[in-house]
């Protein structure tokens, strides 16, 4: 199936994280498509992605960027049109389980609320008038801590809470302008950052099979071109009538009826 997303302008964040991290599995599934990335990030890692893009003959951006800094994003946003003339797709994809919890200062709450968040508002907000233009759409990624909640991480969660409530109201909001704004939720995602953290754990091999045992389809975890490949099809235009919407690519761990482990 052609997603039709040649030469789309496509702006997402946080995409210059580690290899075969959920961000950076998302770049190159676009550059795949034939789609035209421009990445806000503030690792470095992001300018060599683009070189190895451009070095395969297609072309892409990477913008230096800390996405907790107002001035930063609007200038970034800026240096993609200033390119590329317009914007096609933002997806939004910071996301940092930082486990500031309740014990944490005001002043670490507040930082978590800006990048896990408030980045989400301020990309989507300067790169409206150009989403208008090409009648583009917006992805964002959210987590289903938002939904059940995981302990001692009230900043992560308050902030993955504000971005389905904001998936619904930009959807509102837009659709008078044929922008469709949907919300992909991720789970349990192995990741190299999964990887790490299990690897810390005394006992983290029994641990991840615990995890596993508890989702429903095939008891795996979900894995990164899983959710690219929701990512990619929920930004084309097969999914033209789609807005609005939290959409769960997670093996059923969320919803289903736990009595289906036992079977």
């Amino acid at each position: 199936m052609d997603l039709e997303l040649k030469d789309k302008i496509v702006l997402i964040t946080g995409a210059a994280g580690l290899k075969g991290s959920i961000g950076e599995t998302i770049l190159q599934s676009l550059v795949k498509e034939g789609a035209i990335p421009a990445v806000i990030d503030h690792n470095d890692r992001g300018y060599g992605y683009i070189e190895e893009i451009q070095a395969n003959g297609v072309d892409g951006l990477f913008v230096k960027t800390d996405v907790t800094d107002v001035d930063q994003i609007e200038k970034a946003v800026q240096k993609v049109v200033q390119k590329y003339g317009r914007i096609d797709v933002v997806i939004n994809n910071v996301g940092v389980n930082d486990g500031v919890g309740l014990d944490a200062t005001a002043e670490e709450f507040i930082q978590s609320l800006k990048l896990n968040v408030v980045s989400y508002f301020l990309v989507a907000k300067y790169a409206l008038p150009y989403l208008k233009e090409t009648k583009g759409n917006i992805l964002n990624v959210g987590s289903k801590v938002a939904y059940t909640g995981q302990g001692n991480t009230s900043g992560y969660a308050a902030a993955k809470g504000g971005v389905l409530s904001l998936t619904r109201e930009w959807a509102v909001d837009l659709i008078k302008y044929g922008i469709r704004v949907n919300c992909l939720i991720i789970a349990e995602c192995w990741t190299p950052s999964y990887d790490k953290w299990i690897k810390t754990m005394e006992n983290g091999e029994e641990i991840m099979e615990g995890i596993k045992a508890k989702i429903p389809l095939e008891n795996r975890m979900t894995t990164p071109q899983e959710l690219a490949d929701q990512v990619l099809f929920t930004i084309s235009n097969r999914a033209s009538h789609t807005t609005g919407q939290h959409i769960f690519a997670d093996g059923g761990y969320t919803h289903l009826d736990r009595a289906l482990l036992s079977s």
